[in-house]
């Protein structure tokens, strides 16, 4: 505590930015020295429980001078010495040492629930060093690249999703402060690292990072849908007649490490839902559906989005599930005719404008790599839209498509194969609908987007995951 409160008050007194810095520094690394010693030797070198012990001790007391310090100083609060202290220590502790290899993953766990404890919306002070932290090269490449059987993968989940919630409530706005447009930078940057040097981990945990993030981040939530396997390459999406059944990944199902079940609240909806997936039965299901996704205890919403994006992929997984246990794949003729698809057309008919987008949204989000729910939902999108009664839906559908690939790449490739099926194919008759022609400018960009997508790439050149990393 007295070594924290000596920095800010360098940094108050000292003119000179640079020396004070150095100074400051000079304090905190003498601090985490000593610290790092104690660790080192506490107890019996055997004994790994009294060194993780007391540096849980040594974070939890810096958690709580922190939050102290930020109560009192507020805007004048000083985010350096302990960034500093926080950054040096967890080098430290992760050097090449014997002693420190068998307590390696233990260390790493404490830095991530001190990081949890230390979120954003706890100390909205130390949001920028916290982001340098969460993505400093030692946190990621440990967490996860190096933790065994993949268990520093949960502990980063939490800490991203952190940081997505804090942010949405500023990105739900069209005009952010600069102070966050320099954060949400920062966090696009971030997505931009995971996507090229961990795209398993985004993978996995999409739909916990999807449903965090606001409808309108279409540029992040691109960053997330486009992530691919290292070991995949991607089929071109603009080959002309591209046989999507036909690829051999489009059968397997993607792992999804978050527990779509338990999100399906309450446990009576949860039981209705799947009565009715498998017996058509309660036969007032559908008509109640609505009622129960406008439940939002969230501003800005009359809906639970969460729920919307879990009952979408809850009943797609049942759906693929069904279809498969007849052999057959997902296509315009296996998915219709079943309790899955009239909660879907359901869906599409019964929600209101706001209502219908975010289910479509929903929808969009599981349009990635290919695989078996890429195939199923891109088929859904495509069938709702040949099915629908009102050129409304057909519109909204488009609009869902077209926000996703006016943004900067990387665009997901199942978002891709959707879009142009949809424009080529005259089974939808898409270039007939008014809502292309309604004024010139968006005549143009219809025309612009379609363009780009129809253009065929040299032959032979599958999609490289350099190009899907751009941004």
């Amino acid at each position: 505590s007295v070594c924290l409160s000596v920095c800010p008050l360098i940094v108050t007194v000292v003119q000179n930015p640079a020396l004070a810095r150095a100074k400051c520094y000079h304090t905190m690394d003498a601090y985490v020295k000593l610290i790092v010693v104690l660790v080192k030797h506490s107890g019996d070198p055997t004994n790994t429980v009294t060194k993780i012990n007391l540096l849980n001790k040594v974070l939890s007391t810096v958690v709580h001078v922190l939050a102290q310090d930020h109560e009192v100083r507020r805007t004048e609060f000083q985010q350096l010495p302990y960034h500093r202290l926080l950054v040096m220590l967890l080098q430290e502790l992760n050097v090449p040492d014997p002693i420190f290899d068998s307590i390696n993953f233990q260390v790493l766990q404490s830095f991530s629930n001190t990081f949890h404890n230390l979120r954003p919306a706890r100390a909205p002070g130390f949001a920028f060093a916290w982001l340098e932290l969460t993505s400093h090269r030692t946190m990621i490449g440990k967490l996860l690249g190096s933790s065994p059987q993949q268990k520093g993968w949960g502990l980063y989940q939490q800490l991203l999703l952190d940081l997505f919630r804090f942010l949405a409530p500023f990105l739900r706005n069209a005009e952010l402060a600069k102070s966050t447009q320099l954060l949400y930078r920062g966090t696009l940057r971030l997505l931009l690292v995971l996507l090229h040097d961990f795209p398993e981990f985004l993978c996995d945990y999409h739909f916990s990072f999807c449903d965090v993030i606001p409808p309108n981040c279409i540029q992040m939530r691109n960053l997330i849908l486009s992530a691919f396997p290292r070991n995949m390459r991607l089929p071109d999406p603009f080959t002309p007649n591209l046989k999507v059944d036909l690829l051999t990944d489009i059968t397997h199902a993607p792992r999804i490490l978050t527990n779509i079940s338990a999100a399906i609240q309450p446990g009576t909806f949860k039981k209705d839902l799947d009565s009715y997936i498998k017996t058509r039965a309660p036969v007032t299901f559908l008509s109640e559906l609505r009622t129960h996704l406008q439940t939002s205890i969230e501003p800005g919403t009359r809906y639970n989005v969460s729920l919307m994006n879990a009952l979408v992929l809850y009943v797609g997984m049942q759906a693929i599930t069904y279809i498969h246990s007849r052999s057959g794949t997902p296509s315009s003729s296996t998915i219709t005719h079943s309790s899955h698809m009239d909660i879907f057309q359901n869906l599409a008919v019964d929600l209101d404008t706001e209502g219908r987008y975010l289910f479509l949204n929903a929808v969009a989000n599981q349009l990635r790599y290919p695989n078996s729910h890429t195939h199923y939902f891109s088929c859904v999108l495509l069938y709702l839209f040949a099915e629908a009664n009102s050129e409304a839906i057909q519109e909204q559908i488009t609009r869902v498509l077209l926000e996703r690939l006016i943004v900067n790449r990387p665009h997901p490739w199942g978002l891709l194969i959707t879009f142009i099926e949809l424009i080529r194919n005259h089974t939808y008759k898409f270039w007939n609908h008014q809502f292309v022609h309604c004024a010139p400018e968006i005549e143009k960009l219809f025309e612009s987007v379609a363009r780009s997508c129809m253009q065929q790439k040299q032959a032979g050149q599958p999609l490289a995951r350099e190009e899907t990393a751009e941004a």
